[in-house]
């Protein structure tokens, strides 16, 4: 019985991973068949200051359903812009619009008062770094997920200029998508990864809803220096960590509503009002 069955065993085993190739193999086909980036040689800017403005942008993902609505925004030169909202109102667009991984249909945006469709996309996208809620670690050492095999100094010099070489050990094994540290240790490795890429602007997406209170502390305090000298965009759940930005913009299904620092807005008592009282509320 058991000469028939190990074959009967042995066969499904191996349909199992035959299925498995595949959804792998349709995958990458997927990726083949689409269309290649226009690389293009476009304008390279001398000097970026970091001065980013929307004007009159609509985006959508599909036909006319917008995603973003007549939106303009004006982020100059080292301010900080934090952008609220809720669930599926644009925050994400605007990154994906800023690196052109996609293009608006309507309006423009500019960087340092030129078009990003004119500026050659490889420059463009060295002048940003971007930090995920979801960071992606492969295994190896921490020195190169920091570089990406692009070594730039001493890994151990940017942990201490944010004040967070003791959160973790710098020689410890990196395993797999980062498994071996905790979700706010890759969340640091994340924001040492953005600071080696020395940009001129850094774009925070949900950067700090992922880690506990106390770890969140350590990032808001390293920000601080993170910051220094750079533009930034930042989207959070927790809208205790952007009181201090110098500019808020609340979306609403893909319309800005309101804009203005912390404290006007918590004097209107409109929909920022409403969503800071529901957060401090539920604690």
């Amino acid at each position: 019985i058991e000469m028939l069955f190990n074959p009967i065993r042995d066969l499904a085993e191996k349909y199992n991973t035959m299925q498995s190739a595949f959804i792998a193999s349709k995958r990458i086909f997927l990726l083949l068949s689409e269309k290649g980036e226009d690389r293009g040689k476009g304008i390279i800017l001398k000097e970026v200051k970091g001065h980013i403005e929307f004007r009159n942008v609509y985006f959508a993902y599909e036909n006319e359903n917008w995603v973003l609505k007549n939106f303009n925004l004006e982020v100059k030169p080292g301010q900080k812009v934090a952008i609220v909202g809720p669930t599926g109102s644009g925050k994400t667009t605007i990154m994906n619009l800023l690196l052109r991984f996609w293009d608006v249909q309507k309006g423009e945006i500019l960087l340092d008062g030129v078009n990003i469709k004119d500026l050659d996309l490889k420059f463009l996208r060295s002048q940003f770094s971007l930090v995920l809620q979801d960071v992606f670690l492969f295994s190896g050492n921490i020195e190169d997920n920091v570089f990406l095999y692009r070594k730039n100094g001493k890994v151990e010099n940017y942990f201490k200029y944010l004040n967070v070489e003791n959160l973790m050990d710098l020689n410890k094994f990196v395993n797999e998508r980062g498994t071996s540290f905790s979700s706010g240790q890759r969340q640091i490795i994340s924001f040492i990864r953005a600071l080696a890429n020395n940009p001129k602007i850094l774009l925070l997406d949900e950067a700090t809803s992922n880690v506990d209170q106390e770890t969140e502390y350590i990032i808001q305090k390293s920000l601080e220096k993170l910051l220094e000298n750079r533009t930034a965009i930042i989207i959070a759940h927790r809208l205790s960590t952007i009181k201090s930005a110098d500019k808020i913009v609340v979306l609403y299904y893909g319309e800005k509503i309101e804009e203005g620092k912390h404290e006007e807005l918590i004097n209107k008592k409109g929909f920022y009002y409403h969503l800071y009282t529901l957060q401090f509320e539920n604690g």
